[in-house]
């Protein structure tokens, strides 16, 4: 079953077709991955089914319903969650507050409940604390919860990032280069979690340029270059296509392994 559907996908900026034409589903339950050079496209992608940017034609589907035309926060409010390149987070809170930022979309008190601190208010902070510590517990930052964000380190920064995103609870988790940055031990840690999250229900379609975390954890790749879709399939069918090797990865499959 599919829950993300693209069709005919296009983003102009001026006189540059940053996405061209694309179209692929994603179905439901699996981790996917987006691939293919600087510049293909790939976080103008991701703009488009968040909704930070709107296209030029195409739609985008999610669950049977429309995302086309939708402001950022009523696709995050859908369940099509993401995180970005580039680390985001609120440096002076702990980490157990950025994650307890991202239940904002699920919390049911309501500024009436806040102000008087209700007895339902009370018992829904309790609960989005107990499920804050279970969120950094799931990405390792268990010991972590009462730093600044800032004192962590850069991986850490990281994987806290990819808590608050969960505790939205996504139905569709959309990770921008979630190893950027990472060494190998790091990037293997950031695997099990990903799976982790998987096991949680939440379906996940990712932009990675590090083959190694790609293969090993998707099912399907799809491969942008210059904005248009030139690949998209298993991990092994896209390790052989021709066209994969020649424009993103060199001349040999041994490149995709690398």
């Amino acid at each position: 079953m599919s829950l993300l559907e693209i069709e005919g996908l296009t983003k102009a900026f001026g006189g540059l077709l940053a996405v061209n034409e694309v179209s692929f589903a994603v179905e439901q339950g699996g981790i996917d991955a987006v691939i293919g050079p600087n510049g293909a496209g790939k976080t103008t992608l991701f703009n488009l089914i968040s909704g930070a940017h709107q296209p030029t034609a195409g739609t985008v589907r999610f669950a049977g319903s429309r995302l086309t035309g939708l402001a950022p926060h009523k696709v995050a409010a859908k369940g099509v969650i993401r995180t970005f390149q580039l680390v985001r987070l609120f440096g002076d809170m702990s980490a157990e507050e950025n994650v307890r930022v991202g239940f904002h979309l699920s919390t049911r008190g309501g500024v009436w409940s806040a102000l008087g601190r209700s007895r339902r208010m009370r018992a829904e902070e309790a609960e989005t604390a107990a499920k804050a510590q279970e969120l950094l517990a799931l990405v390792g930052l268990a010991d972590r919860a009462a730093a600044p964000a800032s004192q962590l380190t850069y991986g850490q920064q990281r994987l806290l990032e990819i808590a608050r995103a969960v505790a939205a609870g996504p139905r569709l988790l959309l990770l921008d280069e979630p190893a950027a940055g990472l060494d190998t031990a790091e990037t293997d840690v950031l695997a099990e979690i990903i799976r982790a999250i998987n096991r949680r229900g939440v379906t996940i379609l990712l932009i990675e340029h590090d083959m190694r975390l790609v293969m090993g954890i998707a099912r399907r790749i799809v491969v942008l270059d210059f904005g248009r879709k030139i690949a998209d399939g298993t991990p092994e069918a896209v390790a052989r296509d021709p066209a994969v090797l020649e424009a993103y990865l060199g001349t040999t499959e041994a490149a995709l392994h690398a």
